[in-house]
């Protein structure tokens, strides 16, 4: 058995390995949640924005 770390034996095959890992901590948690919060802060903008100026007129 060896005392060192896999990734030190390849390290073209950690960096692989942590750019998969990041794209998809962004695809899939990363880029949905802050779909959600842009447009969950637009609604609270407007739901705010009308309740000073009133529903719109159309």
């Amino acid at each position: 058995m060896s005392d060192t770390p896999d990734f030190q034996d390849d390290p073209a095959r950690s960096n692989k390995s942590d750019e998969r890992t990041a794209f998809l901590i962004l695809a899939v948690v990363l880029a949905p949640a802050l779909a959600v919060a842009i447009v969950g802060g637009w609604g609270f903008f407007v739901w705010i924005l009308q309740m000073f100026y009133g529903p719109p007129t159309g």
